[in-house]
Protein backbone atom coordinates (compact mmCIF):
# COMPACT_ATOMS: atom_id res chain seq x y z
CA UNK A 1 0.00 0.00 0.00
CA UNK A 2 1.13 3.55 -0.97
CA UNK A 3 0.69 6.59 1.85
CA UNK A 4 2.32 8.97 -0.69
CA UNK A 5 0.06 11.61 -3.26
CA UNK A 6 1.20 13.31 -6.09
CA UNK A 7 0.72 17.04 -6.86
CA UNK A 8 -1.62 16.51 -9.41
CA UNK A 9 -3.60 13.58 -7.52
CA UNK A 10 -3.87 16.38 -4.52
CA UNK A 11 -5.51 19.17 -6.84
CA UNK A 12 -7.80 16.20 -8.09
CA UNK A 13 -8.94 15.57 -4.16
CA UNK A 14 -9.54 19.18 -2.88
CA UNK A 15 -10.89 20.28 -6.39
CA UNK A 16 -13.62 18.36 -5.54
CA UNK A 17 -15.84 20.35 -2.92
CA UNK A 18 -17.57 16.98 -1.80
CA UNK A 19 -14.58 15.64 -0.68
CA UNK A 20 -14.03 16.22 2.96
CA UNK A 21 -10.29 16.82 2.78
CA UNK A 22 -7.88 19.15 5.20
CA UNK A 23 -4.58 19.99 4.26
CA UNK A 24 -1.90 19.97 6.77
CA UNK A 25 1.70 21.88 6.63
CA UNK A 26 3.88 20.02 8.82
CA UNK A 27 7.35 21.89 7.73
CA UNK A 28 9.94 22.41 10.71
CA UNK A 29 13.43 22.81 11.39
CA UNK A 30 15.05 21.13 14.11
CA UNK A 31 17.71 23.92 14.60
CA UNK A 32 14.97 26.62 14.57
CA UNK A 33 11.95 25.66 15.73
CA UNK A 34 9.71 28.77 14.40
CA UNK A 35 11.23 28.52 10.82
CA UNK A 36 8.84 26.26 10.27
CA UNK A 37 5.59 28.62 10.87
CA UNK A 38 7.60 31.63 9.21
CA UNK A 39 7.70 29.68 5.94
CA UNK A 40 3.29 29.02 6.47
CA UNK A 41 3.14 32.50 6.81
CA UNK A 42 4.69 33.50 3.79
CA UNK A 43 2.91 30.63 1.73
CA UNK A 44 1.43 27.58 1.83
CA UNK A 45 -1.35 25.13 -0.13
CA UNK A 46 -4.60 26.55 -0.22
CA UNK A 47 -6.68 25.57 2.83
CA UNK A 48 -3.45 24.06 4.58
CA UNK A 49 -3.17 24.29 8.15
CA UNK A 50 -0.39 24.51 9.97
CA UNK A 51 0.82 21.82 12.97
CA UNK A 52 4.21 22.34 14.95
CA UNK A 53 5.82 19.16 15.51
CA UNK A 54 7.25 20.82 19.34
CA UNK A 55 3.87 22.89 20.05
CA UNK A 56 1.32 20.47 18.90
CA UNK A 57 2.84 17.30 17.55
CA UNK A 58 5.12 16.87 20.80
CA UNK A 59 4.89 16.85 24.47
CA UNK A 60 7.16 18.96 27.05
CA UNK A 61 10.18 17.42 27.14
CA UNK A 62 10.68 15.93 30.47
CA UNK A 63 14.13 13.56 32.37
CA UNK A 64 13.45 10.67 30.38
CA UNK A 65 11.05 10.09 27.61
CA UNK A 66 13.26 11.48 24.94
CA UNK A 67 13.41 15.10 23.69
CA UNK A 68 9.98 15.01 21.60
CA UNK A 69 7.51 13.11 23.68
CA UNK A 70 4.45 11.86 22.19
CA UNK A 71 1.92 14.40 22.83
CA UNK A 72 -1.29 14.02 24.89
CA UNK A 73 -3.77 11.85 23.24
CA UNK A 74 -6.77 13.84 24.40
CA UNK A 75 -4.97 17.36 23.58
CA UNK A 76 -3.92 16.26 20.25
CA UNK A 77 -7.77 15.10 19.30
CA UNK A 78 -9.08 18.12 20.25
CA UNK A 79 -6.48 19.79 17.64
CA UNK A 80 -7.49 17.59 15.11
CA UNK A 81 -10.73 18.20 15.27
CA UNK A 82 -10.52 22.31 15.72
CA UNK A 83 -8.71 22.01 12.32
CA UNK A 84 -11.64 20.08 11.09
CA UNK A 85 -10.55 16.44 11.34
CA UNK A 86 -12.71 13.37 12.29
CA UNK A 87 -11.99 10.02 11.16
CA UNK A 88 -14.33 10.28 7.92
CA UNK A 89 -11.54 12.85 7.01
CA UNK A 90 -8.84 12.80 4.41
CA UNK A 91 -5.91 14.19 5.69
CA UNK A 92 -2.93 15.76 3.51
CA UNK A 93 0.14 16.75 5.04
CA UNK A 94 3.33 17.70 3.45
CA UNK A 95 6.73 18.83 4.39
CA UNK A 96 9.10 21.63 2.74
CA UNK A 97 10.54 18.49 0.83
CA UNK A 98 10.17 14.53 1.34
CA UNK A 99 11.24 15.35 4.78
CA UNK A 100 11.01 13.75 8.22
CA UNK A 101 8.14 16.05 9.88
CA UNK A 102 5.04 14.82 7.86
CA UNK A 103 5.98 11.63 8.15
CA UNK A 104 5.91 12.21 11.59
CA UNK A 105 2.19 14.06 11.36
CA UNK A 106 1.28 10.77 9.52
CA UNK A 107 2.38 7.98 12.07
CA UNK A 108 0.69 10.13 14.55
CA UNK A 109 -2.64 10.04 12.59
CA UNK A 110 -2.15 6.68 12.06
CA UNK A 111 -1.25 5.83 15.59
CA UNK A 112 -4.92 7.58 16.85
CA UNK A 113 -6.71 4.96 14.10
CA UNK A 114 -7.11 7.05 11.06
CA UNK A 115 -6.52 5.65 8.00
CA UNK A 116 -6.89 7.98 5.53
CA UNK A 117 -3.46 10.08 6.12
CA UNK A 118 -1.65 10.59 3.27
CA UNK A 119 2.02 12.56 2.17
CA UNK A 120 1.85 14.83 -0.46
CA UNK A 121 5.40 13.60 -2.56
CA UNK A 122 8.25 16.06 -2.84
CA UNK A 123 6.08 18.47 -0.42
CA UNK A 124 6.03 22.21 -0.29
CA UNK A 125 9.05 22.30 -2.88
CA UNK A 126 7.78 20.47 -5.96
CA UNK A 127 4.20 21.97 -5.46
CA UNK A 128 5.64 25.26 -6.14
CA UNK A 129 8.19 24.14 -8.98
CA UNK A 130 4.84 22.70 -10.79
CA UNK A 131 3.15 25.96 -10.86
CA UNK A 132 0.15 25.04 -8.57
CA UNK A 133 -1.00 27.85 -6.46
CA UNK A 134 0.08 29.39 -2.83
CA UNK A 135 -1.48 31.69 -0.30
CA UNK A 136 -1.02 33.48 2.44
CA UNK A 137 -4.65 33.08 4.04
CA UNK A 138 -4.93 31.36 6.97
CA UNK A 139 -8.36 29.19 6.76
CA UNK A 140 -11.23 28.45 9.68
CA UNK A 141 -12.39 24.53 9.44
CA UNK A 142 -15.65 24.17 10.63
CA UNK A 143 -14.78 22.04 14.15
CA UNK A 144 -15.76 18.37 14.25
CA UNK A 145 -15.05 16.12 16.66
CA UNK A 146 -12.15 13.98 16.81
CA UNK A 147 -12.44 10.44 18.55
CA UNK A 148 -9.20 8.19 18.83
CA UNK A 149 -8.71 4.86 18.67
CA UNK A 150 -5.74 4.57 19.57
CA UNK A 151 -3.38 1.64 17.92
CA UNK A 152 -1.34 1.14 21.25
CA UNK A 153 0.15 -2.05 19.94
CA UNK A 154 2.31 0.03 17.41
CA UNK A 155 4.04 1.55 20.30
CA UNK A 156 6.87 0.55 22.89
CA UNK A 157 8.84 2.03 25.37
CA UNK A 158 12.15 1.44 27.06
CA UNK A 159 11.54 -1.24 29.02
CA UNK A 160 10.16 -3.36 26.36
CA UNK A 161 12.58 -2.27 24.19
CA UNK A 162 15.09 -3.93 26.30
CA UNK A 163 13.40 -6.92 27.39
CA UNK A 164 12.57 -7.93 23.55
CA UNK A 165 16.30 -7.61 22.63
CA UNK A 166 17.28 -9.36 25.84
CA UNK A 167 15.37 -12.26 24.36
CA UNK A 168 15.71 -11.73 20.53
CA UNK A 169 11.64 -11.22 19.84
CA UNK A 170 12.30 -8.02 18.00
CA UNK A 171 14.89 -6.25 15.26
CA UNK A 172 15.69 -2.72 16.62
CA UNK A 173 16.59 -0.22 13.93
CA UNK A 174 18.58 3.32 14.13
CA UNK A 175 17.23 6.14 11.50
CA UNK A 176 19.63 8.38 12.10
CA UNK A 177 23.05 8.62 9.94
CA UNK A 178 25.63 5.80 9.78
CA UNK A 179 27.72 8.57 11.36
CA UNK A 180 25.53 9.45 14.48
CA UNK A 181 25.28 5.92 14.47
CA UNK A 182 28.78 4.92 15.14
CA UNK A 183 29.12 7.77 17.31
CA UNK A 184 31.33 9.77 15.39
CA UNK A 185 29.63 12.86 15.53
CA UNK A 186 26.74 13.71 17.64
CA UNK A 187 25.08 17.36 17.26
CA UNK A 188 21.95 17.21 19.10
CA UNK A 189 22.94 15.04 22.23
CA UNK A 190 25.57 14.86 25.22
CA UNK A 191 26.50 11.34 24.27
CA UNK A 192 27.34 9.69 21.63
CA UNK A 193 26.71 5.82 19.39
CA UNK A 194 23.60 3.42 19.50
CA UNK A 195 21.12 1.22 21.50
CA UNK A 196 23.43 -1.71 21.36
CA UNK A 197 22.03 -4.19 19.02
CA UNK A 198 20.59 -1.41 16.84
CA UNK A 199 20.84 -1.49 12.84
CA UNK A 200 21.41 1.10 10.94
CA UNK A 201 19.04 2.18 8.44
CA UNK A 202 19.16 5.68 7.66
CA UNK A 203 15.93 7.25 7.06
CA UNK A 204 16.99 9.03 3.92
CA UNK A 205 18.19 6.15 2.14
CA UNK A 206 14.38 5.06 1.78
CA UNK A 207 14.48 8.38 -0.82
CA UNK A 208 16.05 7.62 -4.45
CA UNK A 209 18.77 9.76 -5.82
CA UNK A 210 16.57 12.44 -7.03
CA UNK A 211 15.22 12.46 -3.41
CA UNK A 212 11.49 11.33 -4.35
CA UNK A 213 10.14 8.06 -2.44
CA UNK A 214 11.39 5.00 -3.72
CA UNK A 215 8.66 2.15 -4.98
CA UNK A 216 7.40 -0.79 -3.30
CA UNK A 217 10.05 -2.91 -4.92
CA UNK A 218 12.86 -0.77 -4.32
CA UNK A 219 11.94 -0.50 -0.64
CA UNK A 220 11.35 -4.51 -0.14
CA UNK A 221 15.33 -4.67 -1.53
CA UNK A 222 15.95 -1.63 0.71
CA UNK A 223 14.79 -3.72 3.65
CA UNK A 224 16.02 -7.41 2.67
CA UNK A 225 17.81 -8.40 5.84
CA UNK A 226 14.82 -7.64 7.65
CA UNK A 227 12.75 -10.45 8.30
CA UNK A 228 9.39 -9.90 7.58
CA UNK A 229 7.50 -11.99 9.96
CA UNK A 230 9.57 -10.60 12.82
CA UNK A 231 8.65 -7.41 15.18
CA UNK A 232 10.42 -4.56 13.77
CA UNK A 233 11.08 -1.25 16.33
CA UNK A 234 12.21 1.71 14.53
CA UNK A 235 13.96 4.43 16.53
CA UNK A 236 16.03 7.33 15.74
CA UNK A 237 17.03 9.97 17.88
CA UNK A 238 14.12 11.63 19.79
CA UNK A 239 11.20 9.21 17.52
CA UNK A 240 11.04 12.01 14.81
CA UNK A 241 12.84 10.78 11.66
CA UNK A 242 12.13 7.29 12.56
CA UNK A 243 8.85 7.66 11.55
CA UNK A 244 9.67 7.48 7.19
CA UNK A 245 11.27 4.35 8.04
CA UNK A 246 8.02 3.26 9.19
CA UNK A 247 5.84 4.58 6.20
CA UNK A 248 8.54 3.26 4.08
CA UNK A 249 8.45 -0.33 6.36
CA UNK A 250 4.82 -0.40 5.69
CA UNK A 251 4.82 0.34 2.11
CA UNK A 252 7.17 -2.89 1.56
CA UNK A 253 4.38 -5.15 3.27
CA UNK A 254 6.16 -4.94 6.75
CA UNK A 255 2.91 -5.44 8.94
CA UNK A 256 4.59 -5.99 12.69
CA UNK A 257 6.13 -2.19 12.74
CA UNK A 258 6.69 -0.45 16.46
CA UNK A 259 8.03 3.12 16.90
CA UNK A 260 10.24 3.71 20.19
CA UNK A 261 9.33 7.37 20.76
CA UNK A 262 11.72 8.08 23.09
CA UNK A 263 14.90 6.71 20.87
CA UNK A 264 18.44 7.03 21.49
CA UNK A 265 17.43 10.51 23.57
CA UNK A 266 15.60 8.40 26.07
CA UNK A 267 17.95 5.88 26.11
CA UNK A 268 20.87 8.11 27.11
CA UNK A 269 18.79 10.00 29.79
CA UNK A 270 19.17 6.25 32.35
CA UNK A 271 22.82 6.75 33.47
CA UNK A 272 23.30 3.02 33.36
CA UNK A 273 22.82 2.35 29.88
CA UNK A 274 25.40 1.04 27.66
CA UNK A 275 25.74 2.66 24.43
CA UNK A 276 27.54 0.80 21.74
CA UNK A 277 29.71 2.71 18.91
CA UNK A 278 30.46 -0.66 16.72
CA UNK A 279 28.41 -1.52 13.38
CA UNK A 280 25.93 -4.11 14.03
CA UNK A 281 23.91 -3.58 11.22
CA UNK A 282 24.99 -6.96 9.37
CA UNK A 283 25.83 -9.25 12.16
Amino acid sequence: MSYLLTGKEVKEIISNPKNDVVIVDARFQLHDSDAGKRDYDEGHLPSAIYFDLEKDLSAVPNEHGGNHPLPAITMLATKLGNAGIDQQTTVIVYDQGNDMFAPRFWWLLHYLGHDAVYILEGGYARWVAEGNMVTKEVPVHEPKSFIPSVRHDEVVHIEQVKGKLTSDEAILIDSRSKERYLGKTEPLYKKAGHIPGAKNYFWMDVLDEEGNWKNKAALEQHFANLDKKSEIIVSCGSGVSACPNVVALKMAGYTNVKLYPGSFSDWISYEDNRIETEDETNG
